[in-house]
């Protein structure tokens, strides 16, 4: 009985022994952590964030701009160079490639300062960031058709420009932003170009023919309205709607007398439609059942 409880004692006394070591181990690990912690959240002041952030933007380092950016916001986000580190973070982000965060700095900071003197700027960038995501990466190395992309970013950066102009006529960024609006209204007319060409090559004259006029009635001082006349004209003649054929010459002859749609005699003989006996099913249905 003396040996079993002397064993008793000597593992109890072996178990508690196990047990402070892992505790101690534990203990040391816990503030190790802690002191790594508090050795990389080390606060800097709000000055030396701001002349990091600075000196990186000149430099062309705009990784690392955006990374003091971000910590003086977030540790000054009320400080001394608060408002001028959000613009800052706008133009970082564009630069650094980054078109969405970009424009979600700018509507940041048009909503925390709306009457803020640079609110122009803010709109401006905003407005850039969306001219520019329509076109994305691949276009600036490949040749990509602008015209047969979604236009939905060339819309919002139409607005943004818009408004720009609209609350600050006399900013120093209307002159561009005016004329990336008339580049935008250029490109929305091509895009409706490229699907009047895409439904003649279906054959689909009607649906051709609703593109052209769209063209002509939303965007008449764009260069897609030349070649949407001649498409008007065109599919007017193939549907034996003479009047329209006729005004649509008449337009183009008043507005584009050297189009390449008239002979040398001044007569329209334009070649963009192949006439093909084709079901009338066809052609309302816009060429996508085939005939019959």
């Amino acid at each position: 009985m003396a040996d079993v409880s002397n064993f008793a004692i000597i593992r109890d006394s072996g178990m508690r022994s196990v047990v402070r070591l892992l505790l101690v181990t534990t203990a040391a690990l816990f503030i190790s952590a802690c002191a790594s912690n508090d050795k990389q959240e080390e606060v800097l002041p709000e000055q030396t964030y701001y002349e990091n952030a600075r000196d990186a933007m000149n430099s062309g380092n705009f990784n690392e701009a955006e990374q003091n950016l971000d910590y003086l916001e977030t540790y000054y986000p009320f400080g001394r160079y608060a408002e001028q580190a959000q613009l800052d973070l706008i133009y970082a982000r564009y630069q650094n490639l980054d078109l969405e965060g970009a424009r979600a700095a700018a509507d940041r900071f048009l909503r925390l300062n709306p009457q803020s003197d640079h609110a122009d700027y803010a709109l401006y960038m905003r407005g850039l960031a969306s001219y520019n995501l329509d076109i994305g990466l691949a276009a600036r190395y490949f040749p990509v058709d602008v015209s047969a992309r979604d236009p939905g970013e060339q819309r919002q950066a139409f607005r943004d420009f818009s408004e720009l102009l609209n609350r600050y006529p006399s900013s120093e960024y209307a002159p561009d932003a005016r004329q990336r609006m008339i580049a935008i209204r250029n490109r929305l007319a091509e895009l409706e170009l490229y699907a009047a060409r895409y439904y003649i090559s279906r054959e689909a004259y009607i649906a051709a023919n609703n593109r052209a006029r769209y063209i002509i009635e939303n965007y008449s001082t764009t260069p897609s309205v030349e070649e949407a006349l001649i498409i008007l004209a065109e599919t007017f003649r193939f549907m034996d709607l003479k009047k329209g054929a006729t005004d649509a010459v008449a337009m183009l002859k008043e507005n584009f007398p050297d189009s390449a749609a008239f002979n040398e005699n001044g007569e329209f003989q334009p070649d963009i439609l192949k006439r093909e006996d084709r079901s009338l099913s066809s052609v309302v249905t816009f060429g996508l059942m085939g005939d019959e």
